[in-house]
């Protein structure tokens, strides 16, 4: 009979084995012995640990299953945050994408970044943290700084060590990975849910995701999962790799499991050609993947790349084309966005493509409806790529009937009733009733309010969206019929804070008539064209009676300007409101118009803080003059003008070459 001495020793023995071969078949792709031979070792390592259960470890092959349902996940926090990648879906987001990190990393066109490349993995992200070689903890992205532990579930997974293979592994490891389900596995799992009555999947994704998060760990085992590792977070008491490339030998090494179809490769070209390489074996796959990812290789230009938001700058997820299915147009109609273009929607017979049930496709605009010649009734071919909105693609011809209807242009606004416009050179069709479509509502308050505008301060998003939404303003010129009463009414808001947003719209009633023009919202008209038109007529009526000709006569206005400018003030709508607005109270002083355009031709740039004037005097001084007065600063720049304080322009006009002045010279330039 076996002491327990002896037991002991076997059972060290068999986890041995049962490690080793688990690492030659998952993660070499080479197994060693037959699955019976595996089999039969498990089996005998079972029954020894339940004659002697004080023996059971935690990173024996037999713990994977997990221990009794869990009631909750607990809250963990990653050691380093795990980002998210920005997406392409075309080629030329993928060269932009190239071209700022050969600018940010200042190299020649000649020169060759290294590029390491891998499939996207359709899965679920997930942490894992190894200590003194046993894995820890496994926790999901979350926020990408606190995730869920998920260790009992994670542990499941025969392609997670339990314990790092090798014996140089550091005293503590972050690994990320992705967590997947196979296409073999997804259609086992789904057809045993269906054939007892069960909740199936509408993808492995959404079937990977949903077995990690299983309160019973033998849930989860049962599920069949995977994982690919591909990278670290975090590395400590050990050598940390000098590149990607170095770090997924690394990984490999201490038994995690890495993609087989990684690829170094060198430039953006390389890039493309592993896209399309792995794009045409995509459905040979036996996981799903919904692109690639091209990642920097080498750290030190990583590191000088650094990151945006919650994405890295030196990698991009690429995504594949959408997927794609059939469905039924049963009709076409027209929704006004918030800069007032109308574009047909196709209204679809609800239909299942890229993981959702879409209902409603864009078909961006009436050349498009034209091009492809959509009628209501016609079956299409729709596309969904990640979150982006549906697309009809095109038109299945063969199924039209003499039952379809073609889309008819509407001749009014859906909302307001205006005649839509379409200017010349430009696809869309618009309702020109910007300042009292309610569709267009709140965007045409919040730049009548901005600081180049009516400055009407205080009057933030939150506010405006309220003021809306209940009704209480209408168009713009209802800012100047708030009572406190009426703000008072809305969640939020003190006698205090209406008091001071009733202030500053009483403020915003003396402006200038440049800040007026600008304030309309007038398409092609910013500031430095509303201070031409203010400075040519000096006078609101005068330019309203204008005609493209008048318009046109005027430095830097062309015809597109011209005829935006005309098609505006003949709107019915924004002749009401402009003359509700100057009921209000709204005024400025009397302009003359200027004849002295001594400074035509130059450009200006203000920086840092002006003692005898502010910016926005000096700014409507130089442009009075005829000058241009821009934010930033380029070769085409005459002057940058330096008060206390400058800002990056400063260093940016010395880096370019351009002349820079301080305050005393300025005026000595007003000043002639």
């Amino acid at each position: 009979m076996a002491t327990k001495e002896n037991t002991k020793t076997r059972i060290l023995e068999l986890k041995k084995m049962l490690n080793d071969y688990s690492y030659h078949y998952y993660v070499l792709d080479q197994p060693k012995v037959p699955d019976a031979e595996y089999d039969r070792l498990f089996r005998e390592l079972q029954n020894l640990e339940s004659q002697y259960p004080e023996l059971i470890t935690s990173d024996s092959p037999t713990q994977r299953v997990g221990a009794a349902p869990a009631t909750a996940f607990k809250q963990v926090h990653h050691a380093t945050p795990m980002l998210s990648l920005d997406n392409a879906f075309t080629e030329e987001d993928v060269l932009n994408f190239n071209r700022r990190i050969y600018e940010r990393l200042e190299l020649a066109d000649t020169e060759k970044v290294e590029y390491v490349c891998e499939p996207k993995i359709d899965g679920t992200a997930v942490n894992l943290v190894y200590e003194d070689g046993r894995l820890t903890q496994a926790a999901t992205r979350g926020d990408g700084v606190i995730g869920e532990d998920i260790l009992q579930n994670v542990r499941t997974i025969s392609s997670v060590p339990l314990v790092l293979h090798g014996g140089k592994y550091p005293k503590l490891l972050e690994v990320r990975g992705e967590v997947y389900m196979s296409h073999e596995s997804f259609n086992k799992l789904n057809a045993s849910a269906s054939k007892s009555g069960g909740k199936t999947f509408v993808n492995p994704r959404n079937a990977a995701a949903g077995s990690l998060r299983q309160l019973d760990p033998k849930i989860t085992a049962s599920r069949d999962l995977d994982i690919f590792c591909y990278g670290i977070g975090k590395l400590q008491d050990g050598e940390f790799p000098k590149s990607h490339r170095e770090v997924l030998t690394k990984v490999k090494s201490w038994g995690l499991k890495v993609n087989a179809e990684i690829k170094v490769v060198k430039g953006i070209e390389g890039c493309f050609d592993y896209y399309k390489a792995i794009g045409a074996k995509r459905s040979e796959l036996p996981y799903e993947i919904d692109g690639v990812v091209y990642k920097i290789n080498e750290f030190a230009q990583q590191d000088i790349l650094g990151f945006v938001a919650r994405a890295p700058r030196f990698a991009l997820a690429h995504k594949f084309p959408a997927e794609e299915e059939l469905t039924e147009v049963t009709n076409i109609d027209f929704q006004v966005g918030r800069t007032g273009i109308l574009t047909p929607v196709a209204r679809l017979k609800p239909v299942f493509v890229g993981g959702a049930t879409v209902s409603n496709a864009t078909l961006h605009n009436m050349d498009e409806v034209l091009r492809k010649d959509v009628r209501i009734g016609d079956t299409v071919i729709v596309r969904r790529a990640g979150d982006v909105i549906p697309e009809v693609v095109s038109v299945v011809l063969a199924r039209r009937t003499k039952h379809t209807k073609a889309v008819v242009v509407p001749k009014n606004c859906p909302v307001c009733g205006s005649k839509v416009v379409k200017s010349e050179g430009e696809v869309a069709i618009r309702c020109p009733n910007y300042l009292g479509c309610l569709a267009q509502l709140k965007e045409s308050i919040r730049h009548f309010a901005s600081r180049g505008a009516l400055n009407i301060k205080g009057l933030g998003d939150e506010l405006i969206d309220k003021l809306v939404d209940v009704g209480i303003i209408k168009n713009v010129a209802d800012l100047y019929s708030l009572s406190q009463e009426k703000i008072l009414t809305l969640e939020r808001q003190g006698e205090k804070s209406a008091q001071n947003i009733l202030q500053a719209i009483d403020k915003s009633k003396r402006t200038t008539l440049a800040k007026f023009i600008f304030a309309l919202g007038i398409r092609e008209v910013g500031e430095v064209t509303a201070q031409n038109l203010a400075m040519h007529f000096g006078d609101l009526t005068k330019l309203m009676q204008a005609n493209a000709g008048d318009l046109e006569a005027i430095t830097d206005i062309g015809p597109r300007v011209a005829s935006e400018v005309v098609t505006f003030f003949h709107e019915k709508h924004n002749r009401v409101l402009i003359q509700k607005l100057l009921a209000a109270g709204i005024n400025w002083p009397k302009q003359i118009p200027s004849t002295d355009k001594r400074l035509n031709g130059k450009t200006f740039v203000l920086t840092g803080t002006l003692i005898a004037m502010s910016r926005d005097e000096a700014k409507e001084r130089l442009q009075a003059l005829g000058a241009k007065v821009t934010d930033s600063v380029s070769k085409n720049t005459t002057y940058v003008v330096t008060g206390d304080s400058p800002g990056s322009k400063l260093d940016k006009a010395k880096k370019l070459g351009v002349e820079i002045i301080d305050e005393r010279q300025l005026l000595n330039i007003l000043q002639g």
